[in-house]
């Protein structure tokens, strides 16, 4: 999923992203980058940011 698909299905996870530094939330980038995607241009562990997006998303 890309960013934009995550915060507007989830909102409640837009409060990770900007404490992970991503904080490009409503930039062009969102409609097109995956969330692995701005995890590794951001220096994040792909991993531990989908396993806190899921957590916040349930």
């Amino acid at each position: 999923m890309t960013i934009a698909q995550v915060i507007n299905r989830y909102p409640e996870t837009i409060e990770i992203f900007l404490s992970l530094g991503i904080h490009c939330l409503g930039c062009p980038s969102a409609t097109a980058e995956t969330v692995r995607e701005a995890a590794l241009v951001h220096g994040r562990d792909p991993e531990e940011l989908l396993k806190r997006l899921n957590e916040v998303a349930k």
